[in-house]
């Protein structure tokens, strides 16, 4: 499973990216590439980043580069305690 700085919203972020192509949470890795691994495509990942914007209440940016679950989890981790503070 994912291991991060704050693993309540590691766990979050998988489930959210879970929830979109009904991948097992247990499948998802920091490493895992979402087109190549799983099939996800430029649709799935925009709906896993409004859902991730609605969630965490933040905004993700077109540029950012969002191609692992790492990736997600990393950019919304930062950005959710960057607005905590």
């Amino acid at each position: 499973m994912i291991t991060a700085t704050t693993p309540s919203i590691a766990k979050e972020v998988v489930k959210i990216i879970s929830k979109t192509k009904k991948v097992q949470p247990s499948r998802l890795r920091e490493t895992s590439n979402l087109s190549k691994e799983f099939g996800f495509d430029t649709v799935d990942v925009v709906d896993i980043i409004l859902q991730l914007e609605k969630s965490f209440k933040i905004v993700i940016p077109d540029e950012v580069p969002l191609n692992t679950v790492g990736d997600f989890v990393e950019f919304v981790s930062t950005h959710t305690m960057r607005q905590a503070s």
